[in-house]
């Protein structure tokens, strides 16, 4: 089953620097990361989608590699090959997670998936973390 996550706003430019980003030129660099989705099991099989909303739109997903518990409660855990996507309309922010809605069809690439629609002092943030990381 395809879940639906928020990032919060203030966590948005952070979020995109925890790396292997959607639609990266790079190669997966194999680590996996995980999005903390609170002591509700989501119901999710290797291969499902983790769909990524954040400033009202949605941003994309990435492929789930597992589930699984930890301290912190349940994981959604993904490696590389996220893939920036969006759809018409607009998301309201959310806490915890939901499935996705709409019909996969209606999805559009999104290649300005980090800073459309995002205030531009978190625009800025977002380039000169990229500066850095070309250092």
């Amino acid at each position: 089953m395809d879940l639906v996550v928020t990032v919060p706003k203030d966590l948005w430019a952070d979020w995109i620097a925890e790396g292997d980003p959607a639609d990266s030129a790079e190669p997966p660099t194999g680590i996996e990361w995980g999005f903390y989705v609170g002591w509700r099991q989501p119901d999710m099989r290797i291969g499902d989608r983790l769909y990524i909303v954040s400033w009202g739109k949605l941003r994309g997903y990435a492929p789930i590699t597992r589930v699984m518990e930890t301290e912190r409660g349940w994981a959604i855990i993904r490696e590389g090959g996220a893939v920036a996507v969006t759809i018409p309309e607009p998301i309201v922010g959310f806490r915890g997670f939901r499935k996705r809605w709409w019909m996969r069809s209606h999805e559009r690439p999104f290649p300005a998936w980090k800073t459309s629609g995002v205030d531009r002092r978190v625009q800025e943030r977002i380039a000169q973390m990229a500066l850095m990381e070309m250092r």
